[in-house]
């Protein structure tokens, strides 16, 4: 029996008073990989579910023991993560906005072939795989070694964590910015995971990775027949969140057009899917994520005011890897546990030389980064100890801080260029930078006075 690569196995259930339906509807779907029961009695299907329930239940709707609308009603009470496909031969658009309502998942009108019924199946599966992956994410967030926990001691991160701890409780959109690698889906889901909403879908979204048509249908589904090749109902990503949260990443890159259609979702609280004209109740909080400073994206007329002020009810600055350095030791242990149980090995660490190299340089990829390189260094590795030599193969490349690289300034020069690089990174909050610069704030004060920081920068 075929498995998806979490080796979860999806358990349907078929119920139909009529033997040649459930044999060709086995058979059928059996094909495409499922593990399907059949039953002629509903109530035997019902019992059943008691030992091990059915990820999907595929039912008639009218039975002599129990019709389509109760038995889902007794699934969606005692099995709520069930999935319910009703099909009917006697189709009414009452019926099926009633059955959508109490919790079905399809609803089914006969005659159909065993391709609509397989890609419905399909459908529903995703979903359930969805709730699996979820669950998986958020044990793996709890797991006190798990590589998705936020890793460090330094002041930026302390910081970091405190922000999420106190924003996780507050049910209000997050902006977060940072450069690549920092970690900022990393934050996301931890606010979510901290939050009442975590037992609830995270469903996370890159809003550069698609085109705006694409954006449009994976955001907001789409109404059966809203396009050639639209041939069922596709449940949208914001609705699939329901009760939880949506993270989208890259939010910066959304084209304006989808900008206006997301700004109104998250004024109304309602979306309409594509094709469709009916608004749908949403309960979700959205958290965003950008690398670009959304200000200026703003004044380039690339980015709607009235959305970033939607999206940063709460802003959060994930610190790059430069402004954390003292974290560098405790992430090297951290990927080297972790690549030594992926790839089998038993290194415990990298030499001296090699430490000097990686403390030497100024990271631009940041976290994402240092992974690749001790993943690819573990992988190489041969010894006990990974040395210089064994860095990976265009270490040569890499942008190391030199006083060869750098144009020589006077010691006042490097102290204002020092400050200004604080200010800059903690968005000129002069009690973090002050506790940085580990100095009093009114000595910052005065710094920032004698050196005209304000007026240069201005």
């Amino acid at each position: 029996m075929k498995k998806n690569d979490e080796n979860i196995l999806i358990r349907i259930a078929v119920i139909d008073d009529e033997p040649l339906v459930l044999q060709n509807l086995q058979r059928k779907i059996s094909k495409s990989g499922y593990h399907v029961e059949t039953f002629i009695n509903p109530i035997k299907a019902i019992k059943r579910m008691e030992t091990q329930p059915f990820d999907i239940v595929l039912t008639d709707f009218r039975m002599p023991e129990m019709d389509g609308m109760q038995i889902l009603e007794k699934i969606k009470e005692n099995y709520p993560k069930t999935e319910v496909i009703i099909i009917t031969g006697y189709a009414s658009i009452a019926n099926a906005v009633e059955a959508v309502k109490r919790g079905a998942f399809y609803y089914l009108e006969k005659p159909f072939t065993p391709e609509q019924v397989v890609l419905i199946i399909k459908r529903a599966a995703d979903k359930v795989l969805l709730v699996h992956e979820n669950k998986r994410l958020k044990e793996d967030l709890l797991k006190k070694d798990n590589v998705k926990k936020i890793i460090g001691v330094s002041y930026p991160v302390r910081e970091l964590i405190k922000i999420i701890q106190k924003v996780s409780k507050v049910n209000c959109n997050v902006l977060i910015q940072g450069e690549s690698g920092t970690g900022k889906e990393l934050t996301a889901m931890a606010i979510h995971f901290g939050s009442p909403r975590k037992d609830k879908p995270y469903i996370s979204f890159n809003c550069g990775s698609f085109t705006e048509e694409l954006i449009s249908n994976e955001l907001f589904g789409h109404e059966k027949g809203a396009f050639t090749g639209a041939e069922s109902i596709k449940i949208g990503l914001l609705e699939a969140a329901q009760g939880g949260t949506v993270f989208l990443d890259e939010i910066g890159e959304m084209p304006l057009s989808m900008q206006v259609k997301l700004l109104r979702v998250i004024q109304e609280k309602k979306l309409i899917r594509v094709g469709g004209s009916h608004p749908i109740d949403l309960d979700i909080r959205v958290i965003s994520a950008t690398n670009k400073n959304l200000e200026n994206e703003i004044k380039a007329g690339r980015f709607r005011e009235d959305l970033y002020f939607r999206l940063k009810v709460v802003k959060i600055r994930v610190p790059s890897l430069i402004e954390r350095k003292e974290d560098v030791h405790l992430l090297l242990e951290h990927f080297i546990d972790k690549y030594n149980r992926l790839y089998n090995k038993k290194i415990k660490g990298f030499s001296k030389r090699a430490e000097a190299v990686l403390m030497k340089y100024s990271f631009p990829g940041n976290v994402r980064e240092l992974e690749h390189i001790v993943s690819s260094a573990v992988a190489l590795g041969e010894g006990i100890l990974i040395d210089e030599n064994e860095l990976p193969e265009d270490i040569d490349h890499l942008v190391v801080e030199t006083v060869e690289n750098k144009e020589l300034l006077s010691i006042y020069e490097e102290e204002k260029a020092h400050i200004i690089r604080v200010l800059e990174a903690t968005n000129y909050n002069k009690v973090r930078a002050s506790k940085i610069l580990d100095i009093p704030r009114t000595t910052l004060w005065r710094k920032i006075k004698k050196y005209g920081i304000m007026e240069s920068l201005g």
